[in-house]
C-alpha cells in the first residue's frame, strides 16, 4: 500500500515539512478507543498512544487525535507506536458536545465529502438535513444527501420527498438508494473518487452500517434492525472507523447521532439559509435578528409568502443554538483566564513563603 492510498497528498507533505515532522513515520488514525488509537501506515496497522507532552499541552479534547487525522509517530515493535504530533487539519466536522457547554466534539477530520444519510420511511426530516448541511458548510466539506430504504415506500412518495428537499435546499446533490435491492448504488459509487475521504452522517438505524458493508463488499460493520416498540434505531456502530473501499475511496462510518448541536461560526448558517441572507441585505438595521424589528425585510418576505415558514423557524432555532454556544465559549475562556490569574498569584506567594 502507498501512503497516497490513505489520502495523503502534496498539501499534507508540505504541512509535514513546515512542522519539522519529516523524521517521523506518517500514518492516519483509522479508529479511536478511549484515547488509544489504531493508526494505519505503509508498514501496517499499529495501536498507538500520544506522548505525555501532547497530553500536557492539550487545551481541550479537540487537541487530541481524531479519526481521519494524519499523525507523526515512532513505531516501537510489530504492534505499538507513540504519536508525537498531529498534522494541521484541512477540515473538521464537529458538533456541540452533549452536556458540555462551550465544547466541540470532533466527528471526523480531513473530510472531502459527507454523505448525509436519512431513511425515507421514518427518519425523514428536512429540518435535520439543514442542521447537517450547516455543519458541512461551516467545515468546508461538500455534502451529498443519501435517502435510504426507498424499497419501503412507493415511487410517488419518494418523488414527493425529493421535491420537498429541492424546494428548501438548492444545489445539494441527492441520491436515493435501497440497501436491500442495491438500486441507486451505481449513482453513489460514481460520486466516490480514489484518494478522497468521505464520511457518513445520520441517526441510528438509517442504514449507514449496511451502506458501508455494501460499498466495501465486506461485512465490516455489525447491523441491526429498528426497534418495533420505539421506532428508533440502535447504536450498532459504537465508534468511528476509517475504511478503504475497493474503488480507492476512503470512508469513515460514524455512530448514529440523535442530537446535532450547532457550533457554527464560519458561514454555514448563511449558506444553508441563503434565501434569508438574500432578503436580509435589505433590512433597515445591519444587526437585525429577523424576529421583531421594524423594517426587517426577512419578516416582510415571510408575511408576503415569499419565504418558507418552516425554513425560517428552523433558522431561528439554529441561530439561537449557535449564539448560545459562542456565548458559552466566551464565558469558559473568561473563567479560565480568572483561574489562571489565581494560580499565578498562588505560585508567587508560594515562592515568597519558601525558606532555603
Amino acid at each position: 500500500m502507498k501512503i497516497e492510498d490513505l489520502g495523503f497528498n502534496d498539501t499534507f507533505e508540505k504541512l509535514r515539512n513546515e512542522h519539522n515532522l519529516g523524521d517521523f513515520e506518517i500514518g492516519r488514525v483509522i479508529a479511536e478507543h478511549k484515547e488509544r488509537y489504531i493508526v494505519k501506515t505503509t508498514n501496517g496497522e499499529f495501536e498507538a498512544e500520544i506522548t505525555g507532552n501532547l497530553r500536557y499541552s492539550a487545551k481541550s479534547r479537540e487537541d487530541f487525535p481524531a479519526v481521519g487525522d494524519w499523525v507523526a509517530l515512532i513505531i516501537y515493535d510489530a504492534d505499538t507506536a507513540i504519536i508525537h504530533g498531529i498534522l494541521p487539519r484541512l477540515s473538521v466536522i464537529s458538533r456541540q458536545a452533549i452536556g458540555k457547554f462551550g465544547e466541540r466534539q470532533i466527528i471526523a477530520t480531513n473530510i472531502d465529502c459527507a454523505f448525509i444519510v436519512q431513511a425515507v420511511d421514518r427518519d425523514f426530516n428536512i429540518n435535520r438535513l439543514e442542521r447537517y448541511l450547516t455543519i458541512c458548510y461551516s467545515s468546508k466539506v461538500s455534502p451529498i444527501i443519501v435517502l435510504t430504504k426507498t424499497d419501503l415506500i412507493e415511487p410517488l412518495e419518494l418523488k414527493e420527498k425529493v421535491e420537498n428537499i429541492h424546494q428548501r435546499l438548492k444545489n445539494v446533490p441527492i441520491v436515493a438508494i435501497s440497501n436491500e435491492t442495491k438500486e441507486g448504488y451505481e449513482s453513489i459509487n460514481d460520486k466516490i473518487e480514489k484518494g478522497k475521504t468521505y464520511c457518513l452522517l445520520g441517526s441510528s438505524g438509517v442504514g449507514k452500517s449496511t451502506l458501508t458493508n455494501n460499498l466495501s463488499g465486506k461485512k465490516l460493520m455489525r447491523t441491526d434492525s429498528i426497534s418495533d416498540s420505539t421506532g428508533k434505531g440502535k447504536h450498532v456502530t459504537s465508534h468511528r472507523e476509517l475504511i478503504i473501499l475497493e474503488n480507492g475511496g476512503i470512508l469513515i462510518d460514524n455512530p448514529g447521532m440523535r442530537e446535532v448541536g450547532m457550533t457554527d461560526s464560519t458561514g454555514g448558517v448563511e449558506q444553508v439559509f441563503d434565501e434569508i441572507s438574500k432578503f436580509a441585505v435589505n433590512c433597515k438595521f445591519q444587526d437585525c435578528t429577523h424576529t421583531n424589528e421594524i423594517g426587517c425585510a426577512v419578516l416582510e418576505a415571510l408575511e408576503n409568502g415569499d419565504m418558507n415558514k418552516h425554513a425560517y423557524e428552523n433558522y431561528l432555532k439554529i441561530e439561537k443554538e449557535k449564539s448560545f454556544f459562542e456565548t458559552s465559549v466566551l464565558e469558559k475562556k473568561k473563567k479560565e483566564k480568572i483561574f489562571g490569574r489565581i494560580l499565578k498569584d498562588y505560585k508567587k506567594k508560594d515562592i515568597k513563603g519558601k525558606k532555603y
